[in-house]
């Protein structure tokens, strides 16, 4: 053993054992060793002699680096050597007798890397050095199985390196592949299929792994081959004999049926397709799919996989030929295969190249074609929806996982649900081609659901009411409400069922789901309608055991309401007194709890709306009404007000699950109010509005007790939007307190909360509230200016933190807010005694945003607030200023900055559409200004700005001209021109701030 193998053996060592210094000194002794000028002679001569694979692979893996990377620059005696060495080896004769017994005899390993080497030396060579390649070893296969199975390795790598498009491959290694295809065409492939031939016929009873390993090679050079050398009347025989045989082994049949696959794949015209097809006599191998048990063996694999992609091509070719003879043959060779396709995708593991849900909905769009349906197509359609039917089902592996739902289940939904969607979509295609064969085949599941269903076979039932939901989605709202087809038979079958496994959570979850689908038809047939309360009522809905199950059915049950309402005046008591242990349950579970947490807005608060809906009604006596509302509301507040008068007393532990409590109570009161409307609260039916302001004095006692608690603070503020849409205007005297409370030690979340009730406030009662809005506006603008920066926000890494992004969302809140309160005649609040110490606070932030915020749009909000105040405050045309200094302002400040510099910098955008609508709305401003100032305006800006930014005579008369005319889109035209213009002027291109 010399130095080079005790370095690779070191270097290969894995045991542990080597002293790490030991080894890094190996590596990077066989690293040097890999440089020298003669490492090809060194690789071969050890490969002669060496008996350890670690030795052989190194030296392997060396000549293919040097082939690879250095191969230019070696010399021709260099490159004979390699090309001498190489193919003695593969031809089993070596640079001795041992040194391709070594090679061929070793390893699967050993042989890949020699391969790939082999092929290293064809990307190179062949055919312009080396064009002899395939003629040198063809001659040598007569040698026996081991040249035969390297000759096989050869071919396969040279698929793997540099032919198969199934690998990303750079425009070098696509020319190359395409000229070794070219010189193989022409010299050799006919060889090569004569040997395939000659070696499966010879070896096929005594080496069949050999005969595989031929086979599979030839599959994967069919594609690009003349098809008549293997679709003729010697391959195709052999071919099929090899797959009908029961006596050879499973590995040897699929490798031919492999080679029948890439037959039907080949691309060639549709006509000679067809006709090849039909040759093929396909339905010989039927019966061996059916046949056999195991779905999952590889022979039925690869023969499912042969017959998907036979129906498929069939389809295909139907398609593109699309003439009536052609449909005859191609339809009838459909029928022939299709039942078989149809087991194939029931029973066994389909390929994953084939689509079955793109193949069905092809063959569907093609049955649209085909009206009215023959009786075999007829049968088709309930076969794909047997399919389709089964591919939906759960695996009852994971329906434990399922019912928590815990981390696999959870995963397991989701790709179901992904997975589901085209099946769905294939689902309703087949429901428009067929609706009567659809809606029998989903009868019938149900029935068939319901006949056998227990609790094991949860996933059958699933999958049936699933079936009939997603039918839902191809009926029109006509036939819903009429009941079109079957529907009057199925939905009263779905109302009366009561399955076994209906404990089982996506079960209850779908049979809702579909109940609430199909209520439009209940709504034309009232009758149904005791049937659809006692679903939801009873333990399949609202009263279900699995927590998200009653949290879903509450959200449903109040869409169904929804639909219902006026219909369930005279079922209100008995719907109440069902709710009744539901309602007190809402309020008095521990919400802090992990399992509450995760259920997220369906945690049964929509039951609170429901309610609200049913007995906010004017159908229902005043009296009732208010009896409803009361015995609803008052054990509510009383909630609220025992926790209040605890607050102080309660530890930590204790208080958190009772804060937890009384957001759960604001929720519920939330809910139920959404059902009156502000017409009947404040005109029709007062004391009900009396109750609601009772339940607002209670709640905002929260903010007193519990100021700092922002999740309280956010509900009790949610509380107040809606109270300003259920009370309107006699909500006014409940603000003032509500709205300091808010306003008090606000962080920069709470106030963006903040600022939008108050804009609420503004759009609802536009200039109603301006009173109220002059008491709490400086504590607004104390608050904002003091908590936002003076300076932009940073950028860069480490700027997008949590709290920066609060104060972005805060700021671009407070320009929205400064925007609603001008639009709605509220501009006079800047001017109230107690604003005036901010006005020019405001007025500077306002400016500098219109001038450079990085938001295109709130920049655009502040220009049109400029353009507001303008309007409001400058109508005088002689006296006293309505606010001093503010002319002026606007135009040696807003109008030089704003409408020019900062239109100048080229960041200003043109192409960009934003950026387009702002600049729209400065020449707007600029249009208003001349409209309020005149001449005042004029003179400076083109006398004062425009010389600054080198504008020329001409261009500023024109400007002038386009500003005093009547068509704005031609003053705004010609501004951007004339910006686009000043751009290109000496100095236009400084960066104005």
């Amino acid at each position: 053993m010399d130095d080079l193998e005790k370095a690779i053996l070191i270097s290969f060592d894995e045991s542990g054992t080597v002293d790490p210094g030991l080894k890094s000194q190996a590596v990077a002794y066989c690293q040097q060793v890999k440089e020298t000028p003669s490492i090809s002679s060194l690789c071969m001569e050890h490969l002669s002699y060496t008996k350890f694979v670690q030795v052989q692979f190194w030296c392997l893996q060396a000549i293919h680096e040097v082939l690879r990377l250095r191969y230019s620059s070696m010399n021709p005696d260099e490159k004979s050597y390699i090309r001498k060495s190489v193919l003695s080896i593969a031809c089993g004769e070596g640079l001795d007798d041992k040194t391709s017994i070594r090679v061929l005899d070793g390893p699967a390993f050993i042989k890949n890397k020699f391969a790939q080497v082999f092929v290293t030396l064809i990307y190179f060579e062949y055919p312009l050095i080396w064009s002899s390649v395939f003629i040198d070893l063809l001659p040598h296969l007569s040698k026996g199985a081991p040249v035969i199975d390297m000759f096989c390795r050869v071919l396969n790598a040279l698929d793997d390196e540099l032919i198969s498009l199934d690998y990303p491959r750079s425009a070098e290694e696509v020319a190359v592949a395409g000229r070794v295809k070219d010189a193989m065409r022409q010299q050799c492939v006919a060889q090569i299929v004569r040997a395939w031939y000659d070696i499966v016929t010879l070896y096929r009873n005594n080496d069949q792994e050999l005969c595989t390993s031929v086979l599979d090679s030839m599959r994967r050079y069919i594609s690009w081959m003349d098809i008549g050398l293997i679709a003729n009347d010697a391959f195709v025989p052999l071919l099929f004999e090899l797959i009908m045989v029961e006596g050879l082994s499973e590995q040897l049949r699929g490798a031919a049926a492999g080679c029948v696959l890439a037959i039907v794949s080949k691309r060639m015209d549709p006509q000679s397709k067809l006709s090849l097809l039909r040759s093929l006599q396909i339905s010989r191998v039927f019966g061996l799919v059916a046949g056999d048990g195991d779905g999952d063996s590889e022979l039925v694999s690869r023969l499912a996989a042969l017959l998907t992609g036979y129906a498929a091509e069939v389809l295909d070719c139907s398609k593109r030929l699309n003439s009536e003879d052609i449909n005859g043959i191609s339809m009838e060779l459909l029928d022939e295969v299709l039942p078989s396709v149809f087991y194939v995708m029931q029973n066994c593991e389909v390929d994953t190249t084939f689509s079955t849900v793109q193949f069905l909905s092809n063959y569907v769009a093609k049955m649209k074609s085909l009206s009215p349906l023959r009786e075999s197509q007829v049968l088709h359609v309930g076969q794909i929806l047997e399919v389709i039917r089964v591919q939906i089902c759960y695996d009852p592996v994971y329906r434990d996982n399922l019912d928590i739902p815990d981390k696999i289940g959870r995963e397991e939904e989701d790709r179901m649900v992904e997975y589901r969607k085209d099946l769905f979509v294939l689902l309703r295609s087949v429901g428009r081609v067929a609706p009567d064969v659809t809606q029998i085949f989903i009868r019938n599941s149900l029935a068939n659901a319901l006949v056998s269903s227990t609790e094991r076979n949860a996933e059958e039932v699933e999958a049936a009411l699933s079936l009939f939901y997603a039918l839902g989605e191809s009926i029109s709202d006509e036939g819903m409400r009429t009941g079109s087809g079957l529907l009057r038979e199925l939905v009263p079958m779905l109302l009366s069922t009561r399955f076994p496994c209906h404990s089982n959570r996506l079960v209850a979850l779908v049979y809702l789901e579909t109940v609430t689908r199909y209520v439009k038809f209940v709504n034309e047939n009232n009758q149904y309608i005791p049937m659809v309360l006692t679903a939801f009522l009873d333990e399949r809905g609202i009263h279900h055991p699995n927590l998200r199950v009653s949290g879903r059915a509450s959200y449903l049950f109040m869409r169904v309401v929804k639909l219902l309402k006026a219909k369930l005046v005279p079922l209100i008591e008995k719907i109440l007194q069902s709710l009744q242990d539901t309602v007190a349950r809402f309020t008095h579970i521990d919400w802090t709890s992990k399992e509450l947490k995760c259920l997220g807005s369906e945690d049964g608060s929509h039951i609170f709306e429901a309610i609200g809906l049913l007995i906010g009604m004017e159908d229902i006596p005043p009296e009732k009404q208010s009896d409803y509302l009361s015995s609803l509301i008052n054990p509510l507040c009383q909630q609220v007000e025992v926790l209040l008068l605890d607050a102080k007393a309660q530890n930590p532990e204790e208080s958190s699950a009772k804060i937890a409590n009384v957001q759960q109570v604001i929720m519920a009161i939330n809910a139920l109010s959404k059902g009156f409307n502000v017409h009947l609260v404040t005109a029709s039916r007062p004391a009900i509005g009396t109750i609601f302001k009772q339940t607002l004095d209670v709640l905002l006692q929260i903010l007193v007790v519990f100021p700092k608690i922002e999740p309280l603070r956010n509900k009790v503020t949610s509380f107040i939007h809606r109270m300003v849409d259920t009370l309107g205007a006699s909500v006014f005297p409940y603000l003032p307190k509500a709205l300091e409370q808010l306003l008090a030690e606000s962080e920069p979340k709470e106030m963006v909360g903040f600022l939008v009730l108050i804009n609420q406030l503004i759009c609802k009662f536009n200039s109603l509230v301006g009173d109220i809005l002059e008491e709490i506006f400086p504590a607004i603008a104390n608050r904002v200016l003091h908590i936002l920066p003076r300076d932009a926000f940073p950028s860069g890494p480490g700027s997008n933190t949590e709290e920066i992004r609060e104060l972005q969302e805060l700021q671009r809140t407070l320009y929205t807010f400064l925007h609603v309160l001008t639009t709605h005649d509220l501009s006079s609040v800047f001017l109230a005694p107690k604003s005036r110490a901010y006005l020019d606070p405001i007025m500077r932030l306002l400016f500098q945003t219109s001038c450079n915020h990085k938001d295109i749009l709130v920049r655009k909000a502040c220009v049109q607030i400029f353009v507001r105040l303008i309007k409001d405050w400058c109508t005088r045309p002689y006296g006293e200023e309505k606010v001093p200094g503010f002319q002026k302002f606007i135009i040696e400040t807003f109008a030089t900055h704003c409408c020019l510099y900062s239109v100048l910098d080229k960041s200003f955008e043109f192409r960009d559409a934003n950026t387009l609508i702002l600049f729209g709305e400065i020449v707007v401003a600029q249009k208003v200004m001349y409209e309020k100032f005149g001449d005042e305006f004029l003179i400076h800006f083109v006398s004062k700005c425009f010389p600054t930014a080198c504008c020329p005579q001409d261009l500023a008369e024109q400007y002038c001209q386009k500003l005093q005319g009547s068509d704005i889109k031609a003053l705004k035209s010609f501004y951007q021109s004339l910006i686009e213009n000043l751009r290109n002027q000496p100095n236009g291109s400084l960066v104005f701030r």
